[in-house]
């Protein structure tokens, strides 16, 4: 089946549109049902006992149990709205980080972690006095056991890991990571942005503490993500924003919060991108995994095949095909990654160029491979 022609953009503009790592084109089926949300349950949720208030509660909720059920979250109270996977982390790291990681606590995290997952951790140690520490890759462009092992220690109290890097594309042992931390009595944040569009992700299986994901990532419009948490940690989690709809009472000194979810979902929510994530789900589950990841083996083992007979491109890849996602990361000797993509898209191919994402990786990219 061509499912490009789900796509409008796809038919409307002529490109080849290769940066879905930053955020995928959004299919008619997912565009449809926001259109028909705003025509037809616009109101806002929890918020009136009108019948079309109370309509539009129904439809945020249904999509909040769907997401449960998605994930194999234990209930639906545990899956939190949020703006995308960067407030998700930023409200762990605040309402659980700035809590719980104190003087000479160790935050670890691994050194392909995007900013969102690295840059509230530098402020939760640097406000606390605590460290933070990178799991570093090995030439295979992987952490390996022994580096899980050596930093993960008994004055951890937080590792985040990505599920799959956005840069490399390496599928990291997130299980391996997660049973180390809970050996140490510490907590795992795992960002599965990149790992969610393309493989099931089971947080029961993974038995990890939180998860987050950003809905425009897998076809979903931009502006909505998801914080999934343990209920135990995220009853003890103080809120991170405040205001309408987070609060049970409220006394001229003082406040009490509302239950979970709604503690952490302060004021209006993007409900409309709500309702493209749960259509975005259906879309995805309706293709299947399977047909997802077969199509996408054929298209990545193709891509890197042929770039491979390139002299002049280096690839920076995992040597285990299994082990690897969507993600191709090449450099043209000697040419900037700006100019390579402004020549791209001159060609009507949109990929992504970036400059280094931290002095770690500068040095892992720019030193060790002369880009």
């Amino acid at each position: 089946m061509n499912y490009k022609e789900d796509f409008p953009i796809l038919k409307n503009k002529d490109i080849a549109y290769l940066d879905s790592g930053a955020t995928t084109q959004k299919p008619s089926y997912v565009l449809e049902k926001v259109d028909e949300f705003y025509k037809k349950y616009n109101a806002n949720p929890h918020r009136g006992a009108y019948a079309l208030s109370q309509e539009a509660t129904e439809v945020y909720e249904n999509v909040r149990t769907k997401i449960a059920e998605f994930i194999n979250s234990p209930s639906r109270e545990q899956i939190i709205f949020s703006k995308n996977a960067t407030e998700s982390l930023n409200l762990i790291a605040y309402s659980y980080g700035l809590e719980n990681v104190k003087a000479g606590d160790k935050v670890v995290i691994s050194i392909m972690e995007h900013h969102s997952n690295l840059v509230p951790w530098q402020k939760v140690v640097k406000t606390n006095s605590a460290i933070l520490d990178y799991m570093y890759l090995d030439g295979n462009f992987e952490i390996s056991d022994e580096e899980i092992e050596s930093k993960i220690t008994d004055n951890t109290k937080v590792v985040g890991i990505t599920h799959v890097s956005n840069v490399l594309g390496t599928i990291n042992n997130v299980k391996k990571v997660i049973e180390a931390t809970h050996k140490k009595g510490a907590v795992v944040v795992v960002d599965a942005s990149q790992s969610i569009p393309h493989m099931k992700v089971d947080v029961q299986d993974l038995d990890c503490d939180f998860l987050v994901f950003s809905g425009h990532k897998m076809l979903a419009p931009l502006g909505i993500g998801v914080l999934y948490g343990k209920k135990e940690l995220l009853n003890k989690m103080t809120p991170f924003l405040m205001g309408g709809d987070m609060i049970e009472y409220v006394y001229e000194q003082d406040t009490t919060f509302a239950s979970l979810p709604n503690k952490f979902e302060a004021g209006t929510q993007n409900v409309g991108g709500v309702v493209g994530l749960g259509a975005a789900i259906e879309y995805i589950e309706k293709i299947g995994y399977d047909n997802i990841q077969k199509q996408e083996k054929e298209v990545v083992d193709y891509a890197i095949e042929e770039l491979k007979k390139l002299d002049f491109l280096e690839l920076y890849l995992t040597s285990n095909k299994d082990n690897h996602s969507g993600v191709i990361s090449f450099n043209l000797k000697g040419v900037h990654p700006h100019d390579v993509a402004s020549i791209l898209d001159s060609q009507g191919v949109c990929v992504r160029s970036r400059k280094p994402l931290c002095a770690a990786t500068y040095e892992i990219f720019w030193y060790r491979f002369n880009l």
